[in-house]
């Protein structure tokens, strides 16, 4: 059954992994630059460092907040070194494109990644143009995603009205703040269908299918 979204008047997008698909790999090329970054900066071993990594990640939200409270990283350098990737691997989707711009209302971007890799990412997916605003790491004052505060912030800086508005993640974590504060939320990706949170209101691992879908503002009944 499609899903009704009658009721939103606000639309967040996360941006990797969720406007275009895992399986381009894209991410990869980011976590291997990662990995480099944080061997250099720690003298570990590169699969050392890869663990750190992954570590710091799933306790601080982000690589680079776990690098920011124990090794006083600067946060521009590790954004622009890690982000600075090919795009080849991505390709803009005319479908996508289309189901989004039929959405009413605002159409905001909330991500953990950097302002710069944002606009890269959506120039090269031929999106930019559809979202209003980027909601990245730096306008969270580098505290990501899942945090309660940044959550907060987005709301208070964009005037959002939580339960009028539909959060697209591909990160299930991500969706637990955002359906506690009222938000209907969608979980994005291949793996959504296995979810069993009651945090994750829909499931698709087809984005531009499930909008396409969907029951909107001004929708026949």
């Amino acid at each position: 059954m499609s899903a009704d979204l009658s009721h939103v008047d606000t639309w967040l997008f996360d941006l990797d992994n969720t406007l275009y698909p895992l399986e381009s790999q894209f991410m990869l090329l980011i976590e291997q630059r990662m990995t480099d970054f944080v061997a250099r900066e720690t003298g570990l071993p590169r699969d050392e460092a890869r663990a750190l990594q992954h570590e710091y990640f799933k306790a601080h939200g982000t690589t680079l907040a776990g690098l920011m409270t124990h090794h006083g990283i600067e946060p521009k350098a590790f954004l622009d070194e890690v982000h600075d990737v090919s795009m080849d691997r991505l390709t803009p989707d005319p479908a996508l494109r289309a189901a989004i711009a039929r959405l009413p209302g605002r159409r905001l971007i909330f991500t953990n990644g950097s302002l710069g890799h944002a606009e890269r990412v959506l120039t090269h997916l031929n999106l930019r143009d559809l979202f209003s605003d980027v909601f990245a790491i730096e306008t969270a004052d580098y505290v990501p995603k899942p945090a309660l505060a940044t959550f907060d912030k987005i709301c208070k800086l964009h005037a959002i009205d939580p339960p009028m508005t539909a959060f697209f993640e591909d990160s299930e974590k991500n969706l637990v703040p955002a359906a506690r504060l009222g938000m209907t939320t969608v979980l994005v990706g291949a793996h959504a269908a296995a979810s069993t949170s009651e945090h994750v209101h829909h499931r698709t691992h087809d984005l531009a299918a499930f909008l396409d879908a969907a029951r909107l503002q001004g929708s026949p009944p």
